[in-house]
């Protein structure tokens, strides 16, 4: 059994009025939205200057750019993305953004970012 069979899905509805932002670093908060083992969607909001830094996970990722500007680097590739365009990273390829605009991002990863589950225990 891997560790994304023991992820519990969450409930079916958000509001988001009725939840808080957690914080992840300067500049940068997110909400997790909804997931079970197999999907996650998480809404992270940037402040100007604010960065995603570079990094690579086993996950797929796609991304839709909600509101913002953000200098988004996918592997060799760099580009200037804003609201209503949207990207998608393959697992294993590094990518990160530096944020020119405040906005917000929402990330659909899969399997879910079991990481982003601190909470989670495997053994229960």
């Amino acid at each position: 059994m891997s560790i994304h069979d023991q992820i519990k899905p969450t409930k079916e509805y958000f509001i988001d009025s009725e939840s808080e932002w957690e914080y992840v670093q300067e500049g940068l908060t997110r909400k997790i939205e909804g997931y079970d083992g197999k999907i996650m969607l998480v809404k992270a909001k940037f402040e100007v200057g604010a960065e995603g830094y570079q990094h690579k996970h086993y996950h797929s990722q796609v991304t839709y750019v909600e509101s913002g500007e953000f200098r988004m680097t996918i592997g060799d590739d760099v580009r200037i993305i804003k609201g209503g365009d949207s990207y998608y990273i393959p697992p294993e390829v590094m990518h990160g953004c530096v944020c020119l605009k405040a906005g917000i991002l929402i990330d659909v990863f899969s399997p879910a970012r079991e990481d982003f589950l601190p909470h989670l225990n495997p053994e229960s």
